[in-house]
Parts: structure tokens; sequence; C-alpha cells
């Protein structure tokens, strides 16, 4: 019991100091930070800094992403329960989780067997209603699509043909992508009847977007 309350505490303390007090404003956001445990998606030994402000090593040169890069895109999305998501990189799952969390149906993508097979048994050992396909995220999944929403957790140098041919009309996309400026930067592209729309929001650092697929 001892356990599980510190991890709540320090999952509120995380809301608190590192989302509200910046610019997540969604109270279902903070809500859904707040519940989902973040320690059981990081290597144990780095379970110790799992509430932290950065980006952790889960292997395979893969990182999970900082906790208010998660909570930022997860409001982007702007969804709704019951909505399709398509995840372009499942890593840890911990933004897998978060979604699902939202009461989301989430198909995730990872090219990387192993982090595939580690991912898929954490969320279902948590509950957490995720699919997760070991596949190369840059085509997308055609099977399921359209999708309302996407969500891309690597940076990519363009938008995939694949992605906006799978988001729904109406449907959001939300991606870090490399800026001519240097770094990257959030974008939110929406399809509309005549065409696509684009905001850019948040500088951020991701790791590239890989094509080809990693097995075991």
């Amino acid at each position: 019991m001892q356990n599980i309350q510190k991890w709540r505490i320090e999952a509120s303390d995380m809301v608190k100091e590192q989302i509200a007090g910046r610019d997540v404003r969604d109270p279902r956001v903070l809500e859904v930070m707040s519940s989902v445990p973040r320690h059981m998606f990081v290597p144990d030994e780095r379970a110790g800094d799992a509430y932290i402000d950065r980006p952790l090593p889960i292997g395979e040169c893969q990182t999970i992403s900082q906790p208010y890069m998660v909570a930022k895109m997860t409001e982007l999305l702007a969804a709704g329960p019951g909505m399709k998501v398509l995840e372009i990189g499942t890593g840890s799952g911990y933004q897998s989780a978060v979604l699902a969390a939202f009461g989301l149906r989430v198909w995730s993508l990872e090219r990387i067997e192993v982090l595939a097979a580690s991912a898929r048994e954490k969320l279902t050992s948590l509950n957490f209603d995720v699919t997760v396909i070991y596949s190369d995220g840059s085509e997308g999944y055609e099977p399921e699509a359209p999708y309302d929403r996407i969500i891309v957790t690597a940076a990519s140098s363009r938008i995939e043909p694949a992605w906006d041919r799978q988001l729904a009309l109406g449907g959001r996309l939300v991606a870090p992508v490399n800026v001519i400026s240097g770094g990257q930067r959030l974008l939110v592209r929406e399809k509309t009847y005549h065409g696509f729309r684009n905001a850019w929001h948040d500088y951020c650092r991701f790791v590239p977007l890989l094509t080809g697929m990693k097995g075991l």
C-alpha cells in the first residue's frame, strides 16, 4: 500500500509542477496523467526517475518521452472517448496507456520487435486495451483505417503519405517534424474538405523515425 501511495503522490506532483504548471490546461489530460503509473514503463533501474521531467532510455536506442511532452501531444490530439487512434511508435507503451485511459480505441505500431512484445505484455498486465502491432510505422495500418486521430512519437522529415491517406475526414494528426530552422516542432495537421490545415506548436526533441523492421 505504501508503494502504491508513493507513486500516486509522485504522479500528482509531476502533473502539478511539470504539466499544469506550464501550458497544459485540459482537465482530462491532467487527470489521466495522474492515474497512469509511468514507473511501470521504464526499466527497473530507472524507476526512481520515472516522474522527473525528462525522457529516459528504454533500450534499443529508444526513449520514453518526458511527461510534459506526452501530456502536450495528448492535449493537441483533442480526442474524445471512443475515437479510433493510430499511434506510430509504441516504444515503452506509456503514451499508448495514456490514450487508452481516455477511453480511446488504440492501434499502436512498433518497428522493433522486442519493444513491441514488451509493451504488449505490459499494457495487457495493466489492463490497458491497446492493440500493439509489430510493423513499419511509416506505412500506417490500412486494415483499421480511417482513424479519427494519428499520433507520431518519433521525429520525421515529412508527413508520410500513408498517414494522410488513413486519416479520416475531419481527423487530426500530431507529430514532431524536422524544421528548416533546425530542431523539431510539433505539427497539428487537420484533414478538411478542402485539403490539409497545419498549425505549429512547441519545439521538441524526439528520436528519429526509422523505416523497416528490426526483429529479435
